[in-house]
């Protein structure tokens, strides 16, 4: 078994949901903020350069308004500006801790946050700071777990580490079902086959492609996002 304090990645992608911002009640809830900036730090101490992709369906998801008769691209444009007000406040929580983060986005928004330049992001990484990415692909009809694979690729990341609320894939809905079964491992190919709701598909496929590990673990269990950077813990991955 691997050394707890010795991390297998370099570098990773945390995706995180609008939802594991928020307590149920505050739609971005700072205490909340406040333990997932703590957990990141963590794996920042033993090295590991950290950026993020949030999404933002806390405050407001686009498919859901298209749903209910707005024009799609508006409504998903609006998602991607909910995105924007999540990272911003998940990097305030990270600079109260003494952590310097830098949020990226995808839409050009200059008196707010800097814009997705790669080399400006690797630069930062490279400096230690954390790099929250948000607007997603700054394209409708794009989901933020797709703009997580991509910013992840485009980073050189070891892996994406998809946070969630269950203990990682299963084969349905473990909330639903007592007997859901859980998977320590499972390939791309079998989560599009069963269309496992871990991820968008094209999420999924875009990962295949290129090989990236995704790693699925419960955000909502203090320590948990360091021992699985190290390899151990109770998480799912997906791989070839």
């Amino acid at each position: 078994m691997m050394n707890s304090e010795k991390p297998l990645y370099k570098r990773i992608l945390v995706k995180l949901s609008g939802e594991g911002l928020t307590n149920g009640e505050l739609t971005i809830d700072p205490e909340t903020l406040g333990r997932i900036a703590r957990e990141i730090k963590g794996v920042c101490a033993m090295g590991v350069q950290v950026c993020l992709v949030l999404g933002g369906g806390n405050i407001f998801r686009g498919v859901a308004g298209a749903t209910k008769g707005m024009d799609r691209t508006t409504a998903d444009y609006m998602g991607m500006l909910a995105t924007v007000m999540n990272g911003l406040a998940l990097a305030d929580a990270f600079r109260h801790i003494g952590i310097d983060a830098r949020v990226l986005s995808a839409i050009p928004i200059p008196a707010v946050c800097e814009a997705v330049i790669r080399d400006k992001a690797l630069h930062h990484l490279e400096k230690g700071r954390v790099v929250i990415f948000v607007a997603g692909t700054g394209n409708p009809y794009f989901t933020t777990d797709t703009a997580g694979i991509l910013r992840a690729l485009e980073m050189g990341c070891g892996a994406l580490f998809k946070s969630t609320n269950v203990d990682g894939v299963y084969d349905k809905d473990p909330k639903k079902y007592p007997d859901a079964v859980r998977f320590n491992s499972i390939s791309y190919a079998d989560v599009l086959a069963k269309k496992l709701k871990v991820m968008d598909m094209a999420a999924i496929a875009l990962a295949r492609e290129s090989k990236l590990p995704i790693v699925v673990f419960n955000q909502s269990k203090s320590g948990l996002l360091k021992q699985v950077v190290c390899g151990q813990g109770v998480f799912s991955q997906i791989v070839e």
